[in-house]
């Protein structure tokens, strides 16, 4: 793996509820690389969705320090982010969504037509351009979502259950796209309640305890990323094996 992306030394973060502090999260110690795909799973209230929102620059830790690519994280620096819903501008077409997101990277006017083009075939929607989100599916919406994440060429991108809400067929079909996203440069931290999701996205997977989040396993995943089927990795004895493992871990935690 490459340089580190993410640092995060002594994490601990809590919350105001009826005027008491809940644990949510930690103490932790957590370092992503470039070129990972960690993938955090872990039960409901388990602080999953608390650590991306930290790494991510939208909250500060109680105690402890976030660190991305050397410095506290904020929003949108050099970190895409993808969230649950697509939560695109309705009043805009499928390229205007990434356009505007191209424009708020920085990137020249006259660079954005071939930019958006780029990422909306890299994600699938070449020819999708001049629709209304409105107008294309959920599975499409969050094509889009990712699109306009990785238009700033971001080399962190999170992403925080993004695909929980869609049929099983289209969450299979996204999950095929998105495991390539890493690169020697860029990494992914991805949230998910899904044993069989994280073993198949993941170079490596993070277990979270019950309240408050602590990493219970800690988890390399070795399968090959290229040259082999989706039905033939989820097949193999491997895959069955690593699935065994997160699963047995994430009942343990849950008991």
């Amino acid at each position: 793996m490459g340089e580190p992306l993410v640092d995060l030394v002594g994490v601990e973060h809590r919350y105001r509820a009826k005027n008491v502090d809940v644990p949510a999260l930690g103490p932790l110690d957590l370092s992503v690389a470039a070129g990972e795909f960690l993938v955090v799973v872990g039960p409901s209230g388990s602080g999953k969705s608390t650590l991306l929102r930290l790494v991510g620059g939208f909250e500060r830790p109680t105690t402890g320090q976030v660190r991305v690519l050397g410095a506290t994280p904020v929003p949108g620096r050099d970190v895409g982010t993808v969230f649950q819903q697509p939560r695109l501008f309705p009043w805009q077409t499928v390229g205007g969504n990434v356009a505007t997101a191209l424009r708020w990277a920085g990137v020249p006017r006259a660079a954005r037509p071939q930019r958006t083009r780029d990422l909306l075939d890299q994600v699938g929607l070449a020819e999708l351009g001049p629709r209304r989100t409105w107008e294309i599916s959920g599975g499409q919406q969050q094509r889009v979502a990712i699109a306009r994440a990785l238009a700033a060429r971001p080399r962190l991108l999170l992403m925080d259950e993004p695909f929980a809400a869609l049929d099983a067929l289209t969450r299979e079909r996204l999950q095929e796209d998105v495991r390539s996203l890493t690169d020697g440069e860029r990494g992914v931290v991805f949230v998910t309640h899904s044993v069989d999701e994280a073993v198949y996205l993941a170079s490596r997977v993070v277990v979270l305890s019950d309240r408050p989040g602590r990493i219970a396993l800690d988890l390399p995943v070795a399968l090959p990323r290229t040259g082999v089927s989706a039905d033939e990795l989820r097949g193999s004895a491997e895959f069955a094996a690593l699935r065994g493992e997160v699963a047995g871990a994430v009942r343990a935690v849950a008991a």
